[in-house]
């Protein structure tokens, strides 16, 4: 598997961030490294940039794309919900900005066997951190038919939740459901023939679902952001991408809230998009929204 990485907004991003040489910056889902590399090279000579994720294979990914930078780039195998704990353990110095680019990258989606994609037939995994107990075979296995229902309506938004969840709890009490393509079929006999047929795939938003809630990434959020405006300098900046409407809700009201209480200026009223270009390089990009704030 190779480390490449396509950063998405990532102009955008860095014009956002507003960085200047010296400054440290802590990158909180790092990935392969494609916003450090653009954050070390701005903040040049010494500025340092803290780079965090769950993803083993996505940190040495990093490790190999930041090598030239040396100890300028420290990168750590850990949870950005557990940055007001990590922060104080490093020789870091001062936070001047901070990034959440909350997709999943290339790593993960285009390895065959972490389950994230319904491409491969592959054991239902979809764990960022394979150290952690719960993936997605457990809780498609386990959870009440009510908690599979909720799940896939909340953080999929799937309109059919409820039939899917049904027929997945009717097909386990035969046989577990184990892998992603098992799992396809299992949905694909639940949904109307005109849903199989749009232009989403049909399992899309229930894979979205159970990826969200193996890494509980929506908790994550909410718990980093007041944690990440903590760390940073007055005048420091916070920029998120979001991918999705639930975490970009989650980081639109964070900062109207904080805005509010005098804590941050907000510099998107609405969020940044990928141009027409980046989408036809990168159709990745297509669902990302980009927000930045500044500390008061």
């Amino acid at each position: 598997m190779g480390a490449e990485h396509v950063p998405v907004l990532l102009k955008e991003t860095i014009e956002g961030l507003r960085l200047r040489p010296n400054e440290n910056v802590v990158d909180c889902t790092v990935g392969a490294g494609g916003h450090a590399e653009a954050v070390l090279e701005l903040t040049a000579p010494s500025g340092r940039l803290l780079g965090l994720d769950l993803d083993e294979a996505a940190l040495d990914a990093a490790r190999r794309n930041l090598e030239r930078f040396g100890s300028r780039a420290m990168l750590v195998h850990e949870s950005y919900r557990n940055i007001e704990r990590v922060l104080p353990t490093l020789p870091f110095g001062p936070v001047h900005a901070a990034l959440l680019d909350l997709g999943f990258s290339s790593i993960e989606i285009d390895d065959p066997s972490r389950g994230f994609s319904f491409r491969f037939d592959a054991p239902l995994d979809m764990r960022f951190d394979r150290s952690q107990e719960t993936t997605a075979a457990e809780i498609v296995n386990g959870w009440s038919l009510d908690d599979l229902a909720r799940t896939l309506w909340e953080y999929g938004e799937e309109r059919f939740a409820r039939k899917i969840a049904e027929a997945i709890v009717k097909t386990r009490r035969r046989e577990r459901i184990l892998t992603t393509f098992a799992l396809v079929d299992v949905i694909a006999h639940a949904v109307p023939g005109f849903y199989r047929r749009g232009k989403i795939h049909f399992a899309t938003r229930t894979f979205q679902a159970l990826r969200i809630a193996v890494n509980d990434e929506l908790g994550n959020l909410r718990d980093a952001l007041p944690q990440l405006l903590a760390a940073i300098e007055p005048g420091g900046r916070l920029a998120v991408i979001a991918f999705h409407s639930l975490e970009d809700r989650i980081v639109k009201e964070f900062f109207k809230a904080k805005a509010a209480e005098g804590g941050l200026s907000i510099l998107t009223k609405r969020p940044i998009v990928a141009s027409e270009e980046e989408i036809g390089r990168n159709p990745r990009s297509r669902s990302a929204k980009l927000r930045v704030a500044e500390k008061s």
